[in-house]
């Protein structure tokens, strides 16, 4: 089956699961919580699932060759991953649609622009957009649900500052296993079908409890280790905003809502997401599942590239000064490349076009800071790296990616700490790994065991082969 056939048969079958849903919503006179619309969702996905297994279980995507068991099962289907589809040309789709789509369907701030996240995670739990009743419905219980235990309030307050922010981030979203209603359900020996609830329970706890958490890391480590108090009437972003010290920058507070809803979920292959969807499907609790998908995010190759974005740059801003010419970046652009290294934020394991995070996070600068002397630079780059990637025959894709924008704008509102930048990062993917983790749970998902081999059996299976 073709890419893109398949994905037409995703979308239909989305379409059809989701389509009986749709009508109830427009007719209800009461809109239901996001618990009761999941509720109603569950029995219609379940037999959606049963069909489509009985009618394509047995197909074939195609072959599997050698070199992607080496290759770190680049373009391997594995995973059924609901949230978003991520396609080579198109991008990415939240359940079926693009950013720009959701930037205009997802309810906003009063005054506000942007998409509140709070609606992103209810079009990820149900495939629906919400209302303005219901995001505001959601903000209002992450605020109720979003203190934290006292003894991890302790552990944080603890923590050498000295420590880095991932380590600390890990530490305490571990543990609120404590207070884990899975856990305890599954203690007790809870139905398997029922176990969506609990973990539906400690998956809005853990995205509501992350502000503080992540606010208490923030001043702790770059502060003076005072937090102040969650507002019960404003939006998720806001209050996280506030608990870093920035809620009176309303450009910030935008920022933010943009920031989390385009980093919430990028398909299920990426580290993070797939290891909380693994260590999810051991049925360990959304704490530790996503515990350990923020040690994924925690590295190198995944969440610290926009900081290595942001260093590179800063360096070509002190060689070069702040108003280089393209041929100036041409020349920098090279010397990179000679000097044996990656131009960062250049490239994608999936994409091959320029991010539409991305462009969304250049059409926020354009907006809001069209004069900043680094997202001036980040431009100039932008029309100079493709054209030398594709001279250098570097990579296959020479686009951008989201991480070659988004530490310029947290540098101009002040956000500097770049060791912080993977923390927000952290929040975001929240939002994805959990809508997963109860659709895994609601759907009977089992224990993750796929196939390894050693060299020495590759080489014995093949060893008479053509």
């Amino acid at each position: 089956m073709s890419s893109a056939a398949l994905r037409s048969a995703v979308h239909q079958s989305r379409r059809t699961a989701f389509a009986r849903s749709a009508r109830f919503a427009s007719t209800s006179a009461k809109a239901p919580t996001l618990k009761e619309r999941l509720a109603e969702l569950i029995p219609a996905e379940i037999e959606n699932v049963k069909a489509t297994r009985a009618a394509h279980g047995k197909k074939s995507f195609g072959p599997v060759i050698v070199d992607q068991l080496y290759g770190g099962m680049r373009g391997l289907p594995a995973l059924i991953w609901d949230g978003s589809v991520l396609d080579a040309e198109e991008g990415i789709r939240f359940r079926g649609k693009t950013i720009p789509d959701i930037q205009e369907a997802l309810p906003k701030a009063p005054g506000g622009t942007e998409p509140l996240p709070e609606g992103l995670f209810w079009l990820l739990v149900t495939g629906e957009i919400p209302t303005q009743e219901q995001v505001t419905a959601l903000s209002k219980e992450w605020a109720a649900r979003s203190a934290i235990p006292s003894f991890v309030e302790e552990i944080l307050d603890r923590c050498p500052p000295t420590l880095h922010p991932m380590s600390q981030f890990s530490l305490a979203v571990t543990a609120l296993n404590h207070d884990s209603a899975f856990a305890k359900a599954y203690a007790q020996g809870i139905n398997k079908k029922d176990y969506w609830q609990p973990t539906f329970e400690d998956t809005m706890d853990l995205i509501a409890k992350l502000p503080n958490i992540a606010g208490r890391i923030f001043r702790n480590v770059y502060g003076d280790g005072k937090l102040p108090a969650i507002e019960a009437d404003k939006d998720y972003s806001y209050n996280l905003a506030k608990l870093l010290g920035y809620a009176e920058k309303p450009e910030f507070v935008e920022l933010l809502r943009l920031y989390i809803t385009i980093h919430s979920d990028h398909e299920g292959g990426n580290v993070s997401a797939h290891t909380g969807k693994l260590v999810g499907s051991a049925l360990s609790d959304p704490f530790l599942a996503f515990g350990a998908s923020l040690n994924g995010l925690a590295g190198p190759l995944h969440g610290l590239a926009n900081q290595e974005v942001l260093i590179w740059l800063r360096k070509m801003q002190s060689k070069l000064g702040e108003n280089p010419t393209d041929e100036d970046v041409r020349e920098y652009v090279w010397t990179t490349l000679k000097g044996g290294q990656v131009v960062p934020g250049y490239g994608h394991a999936v994409l091959r076009k320029t991010d539409p995070r991305y462009t969304a996070q250049r059409e926020f600068a354009l907006k809001h800071l069209p004069e900043d002397p680094m997202f001036q630079l980040v431009s100039k780059v932008y029309n100079v790296v493709p054209n030398v990637l594709l001279e250098a025959g570097k990579a296959k894709n020479p686009w951008p990616n989201v991480d070659a924008h988004s530490g310029v704008l947290l540098t101009h509102y002040g956000l500097d700490q770049m060791n912080f930048y993977t923390v927000l990062f952290g929040v975001s993917r929240a939002f994805g790994v959990a809508a997963q983790l109860i659709w895994d749970r609601a759907l009977g998902a089992p224990l993750e065991r796929p196939k390894s081999y050693s060299t020495a059996a590759i080489n014995s299976m093949f060893q008479n082969k053509q």
